[in-house]
């Protein structure tokens, strides 16, 4: 089994209804109703193996030929329930995309661990991001400065908001996670407006965090003063 079929079968996907996908290794003139025969010039034995008692390649295999098929949502949803479901995480299938170089599915799939994964050092994501707030109409902000016991990306204080940005999406520990969700609460419950950017949309989706951040001042200039506690 492989493409869509692999997929159900590892539950990170849905099979095409009245369809099987296979793949084999020589070109084939057999035909059946109900199956799909992909015939590959290669298909390396350490790309296949045996999931309850059925021949399917493996995740990283599956995901390369899915993203041949499958639009981004869909394909991103894939990704996930395979790092869900503890078959491969995106660190490992980044790395495992080196083997399928030239590949049809590949740039794709790359494309997609890029956005999500994407990470500029906080030199380098203070100099991308200054000028966005400055088109945006907003002054300079204060960096990593410290509002309600926490240290924080990007701070206005006399609006009152607070930006953090983030880099891993996929791979985040529930502890992390927990700890995020606590200080957003926090900074919230004290007053403050909290907004969160990733790194990908810093670099390359300008215009979006520059539409974000100028209705988000737009509409804090008609409250008042400083909020939240520096500390």
């Amino acid at each position: 089994m492989s493409h869509r079929s692999a997929a159900a079968l590892w539950g990170i996907g849905k099979e095409q209804r009245g369809q099987i996908d296979v793949s084999v290794r020589s070109h084939s003139e057999h035909r059946r109703s109900g199956v799909r025969t992909r015939c590959r010039p290669t298909l390396p034995a350490g790309d296949v193996t045996v999931h309850n008692n059925i021949p399917v390649t493996r995740p990283a295999r599956t995901l390369v030929d899915l993203a041949t098929e499958l639009g981004g949502t869909a394909l991103e949803r894939a990704v996930n329930e395979a790092d869900k479901h503890d078959l491969i995480d995106p660190e490992t299938l980044r790395a495992a995309l080196d083997r399928f170089a030239g590949e049809p599915g590949v740039r794709t799939l790359r494309a997609l661990l890029d956005r999500h994964t994407f990470r500029l050092s906080d030199s380098n994501l203070e100099i991308a991001f200054r000028p966005i707030a400055t088109e945006a109409g907003l002054p300079q902000p204060l960096t990593k400065a410290w509002v309600n016991g926490y240290e924080v990306d990007f701070f206005w204080p006399g609006l009152g908001l607070v930006v953090e940005t983030d880099g891993l999406h996929y791979h985040r520990t529930a502890s992390e996670q927990a700890r995020d969700r606590q200080r957003d609460q926090t900074h919230v419950a004290s007053g403050l407006t909290q907004l969160r950017f990733t790194h990908w949309q810093v670099r390359y989706e300008r215009d979006y965090v520059r539409r974000v951040l100028s209705r988000t001042a737009k509409r804090l200039r008609t409250g008042s003063g400083s909020r939240g506690l520096r500390a």
